[in-house]
């Protein structure tokens, strides 16, 4: 017989002012790390807004991608934002909203991983030993997905939109004049958009994971999915075959990933049973 015995800590369940108390300076932390990252992106306002023009301008890297296949396939219909489009700004504060908009929209997509860690680090005491370990990538995880779906919006989906409705005309005598902050609003709508979209996998393995999700009901409405994400990739594009399936590619590919990462969740749930 053992003369010592080392107990299991036991585990305390705490009142919601407990668990307030705990959360309250991981959100403290990550307003600082916000106002941080803010005040460093409102002083590169100028190569920011370079960064959010970038989409509309000809020598960006998907247009020039485009215009080379249009010389190849000698096809006009393929080369986008060929034309420049002049930006307006129509109110009397409205190019100081738009830096700041810019600064803290810079220093939220910065500032994701340590935001995702801080949650991590609140979350993790109330779960086992086996979802933590489970776990320890998460933040890794989560943002490779986020900035993967950023990236994508942000080269592809963004340029091709802004060719469309930039260009987009009812009527002859009615003339595009934009406005800046309905120019932003459709970037940044788009790349924030789609780096949600790609947490689909993430997504995917915790409801798996949970028994809430299985990969057959995936497979199931493969087909239904695969009209979604054509309609998606058809309102996003230019009217053209080629760049609707570009788009469609990758969400495909995205879709059918997350079926192999339910899977692996589905087995997972097995295992607890």
């Amino acid at each position: 017989m053992a003369l010592f015995k080392v107990s299991e800590p036991e585990e305390v369940d705490m009142s919601f002012w407990e668990h307030l108390d705990a959360l309250r300076p991981r959100i403290m932390r990550s307003v600082v790390a916000l106002l941080v990252f803010m005040v460093a992106a409102f002083f590169a306002g100028d190569l920011l807004m370079s960064v959010v023009t970038g989409p509309m301008s000809a020598e960006f890297p998907t247009n020039r991608f485009f215009a080379w296949m249009a010389d190849r396939l000698s096809s006009e219909v393929l080369r986008i934002n060929s034309n420049p489009v002049q930006l307006i700004n129509t109110a009397m504060a409205g190019q100081l909203n738009l830096h700041l908009s810019i600064a803290f929209h810079t220093a939220l997509l910065l500032a994701i991983p340590y935001l995702l860690w801080e949650l991590w680090g609140f979350v993790r005491p109330a779960l086992s030993a086996r979802e933590q370990r489970r776990g320890r990538f998460f933040v890794v995880q989560v943002s490779l997905c986020f900035f993967t779906g950023v990236l994508f919006g942000y080269f592809v989906l963004a340029p091709l939109s802004v060719n469309f409705l930039s260009s987009y005309q009812i009527s002859q005598s009615i003339a595009n004049m934009i406005d800046i902050s309905s120019y932003m609003s459709l970037v940044l709508n788009m790349t924030f958009v789609c780096g949600i979209i790609f947490l689909l996998p993430i997504l995917s393995s915790l409801l798996s994971g949970m028994g809430l999700l299985t990969a057959d009901f995936m497979r199931k409405y493969r087909r239904h999915a695969i009209i979604v994400l054509a309609v998606l990739a058809a309102f996003v594009t230019p009217p053209d075959a080629v760049s609707m399936v570009l788009v469609l590619i990758p969400l495909y590919g995205l879709y059918e990933l997350s079926i192999s990462v339910a899977a692996r969740g589905e087995k997972r749930y097995a295992r607890t049973l």
